[in-house]
């Protein structure tokens, strides 16, 4: 039988309250920030929230879950994970997110460890995850963490609805990914192609378009916004062309299909279906 959504809602809350005590792995996203909202309401001074900060980690996203995690009104640690001193990240294979969370709760537990006191860790993915291709959850798995919103049966649209009656300012946050999901499977990730991806991604944002990523194709940035954007950076072609020639590119591109979440995935299926 199909739930509303005012019965997953109410679900979300029952599930919350059964774990007691709650750690959020919070990126200041739409799902995690939606989560910390919520676990605020049903576990009141039971939560506790976690963001590091890392390298693929722009620090304007950083700065912005600081401020949510103020406004929730919860106890939120910040702290940093070094990813480029991980060989098995840095190689870049199609498993790299799980040992990107790997280390990441990891490094949580510790955290929690420290504090003497017993949480539950629990991230932010919800329903649509599971239709995608996510390493990551597996290592979140392995080491016990839960996701409430799956549990609960939401979807990335339900939340932003929940989000949005809920007065959250990122309701209609776009989508965002660490900068690392830039760079084609198989090519190193280095703190240069970061820095490249970090700047372009940040030019173009501040040109007012909604929906970003920047491909890291070596010489080649690829650039992915909506259909809706297009017009947009056409119109800025010659000083986008600039800037990112300035970065380090020596070619910059359009992608026609527009923007998809998880575009680099699409090469894992086509060998998969060859």
């Amino acid at each position: 039988m199909t739930k509303t959504l005012e019965e997953k809602n109410r679900h979300l809350t029952e599930i919350l309250q059964s774990m007691g005590r709650v750690l959020v792995a919070f990126s200041g996203g739409v799902d995690s920030t939606f989560l910390l909202a919520r676990a605020k309401e049903a576990l009141g001074e039971n939560v506790l929230a976690v963001t590091a900060a890392s390298e693929t980690f722009p620090t304007r996203e950083f700065n912005l879950a600081v401020s949510l995690a103020e406004r929730i009104g919860v106890r939120h640690i910040q702290t940093r994970v070094s990813e480029l001193t991980n060989a098995d990240f840095v190689k870049n294979e199609p498993d790299r997110c799980f040992h990107c969370k790997s280390g990441l709760y990891s490094h949580v537990q510790e955290l929690i460890d420290r504090y003497g006191e017993t949480y539950t860790i629990v991230d932010g993915s919800n329903m649509d995850d599971l239709g995608e291709y996510r390493p990551g959850m597996k290592a979140a798995r392995e080491r016990g963490v839960r996701s409430p919103l799956q549990e609960a049966e939401l979807y990335k649209e339900e939340i932003r609805m929940l989000s949005k009656e809920m007065g959250l300012p990122t309701w209609n946050k776009p989508s965002f990914a660490c900068l690392s999901s830039r760079i084609p499977y198989g090519t190193k990730i280095t703190q240069e192609k970061i820095d490249q991806l970090d700047l372009a991604e940040t030019f173009l944002l501040n040109l007012g378009l909604y929906q970003v990523r920047v491909r890291h194709h070596d010489k080649i940035a690829r650039i992915e916004v909506t259909p809706e954007d297009m017009p947009k950076v056409l119109e800025h072609h010659e000083k986008i062309d600039r800037a990112l020639k300035s970065y380090g590119f020596s070619y910059v591109t359009l992608d026609l299909q527009g923007y998809r979440s998880g575009s680099m995935n699409e090469v894992l299926k086509e060998a998969l279906r060859k």
